[in-house]
């Protein structure tokens, strides 16, 4: 057992958030450093993931998935753990951090008790995503930086070269 794993658990209660549903908020202090959870539930394929969602409404964007790599999601729907409860902001105290296949929340700051655990979401766009998934996965965090979204941001628009001026002699 290495030294993070014996450690004990941070201080963490589930429970009725102002940003989203349930969120995770520290009952005591936790150092910047600290591995808070690990991201927990059933492990399946991109295709399974997609069909155990197919018939949800795409105005719904309540998820509880969570992308390992380029063959695995995490369901954390089917036997996940309180992390599946930790809400996004744009402006986080935590971050996710994928290690050996595994996914792990972080403190990426001191969090004082009473304070709700965030990460930046990053979901990927998709080219069939509906013209309103911006409206779809709005951000409620609130920080003073809020991208509106819990959408990775697009890629910047390219701008056109301007066409070469011929020079004067």
């Amino acid at each position: 057992m290495s030294g993070r794993e014996s450690r004990k658990a941070p201080p963490l209660e589930v429970r009725a958030s102002s940003l989203h549903g349930f969120g995770v908020f520290a009952t005591g202090r936790i150092r910047k450093g600290t591995r808070v959870l690990e991201y927990l539930g059933e492990r399946v394929s991109h295709a399974e993931a997609d069909r155990r969602y197919d018939d949800k409404d795409e105005d719904d964007n309540h998820t509880f998935l969570f992308i390992v790599d380029a063959r695995t999601v995490i369901d954390a729907g089917v036997d996940g753990n309180e992390a599946r409860f930790i809400n996004h902001g744009c402006d986080p105290n935590c971050e996710s951090v994928i290690e050996s296949r595994r996914v792990f929340i972080e403190a990426i700051r001191d969090i004082a008790p009473g304070e709700e655990l965030t990460y930046d979401y990053q979901i990927q766009r998709e080219p069939s995503d509906p013209p309103n998934v911006d409206a779809i996965f709005a951000c409620r965090c609130g920080a003073a930086a809020c991208r509106g979204t819990m959408l990775w941001p697009p890629p910047p628009a390219k701008r056109a070269r301007p066409a070469p001026r011929a020079r004067r002699r």
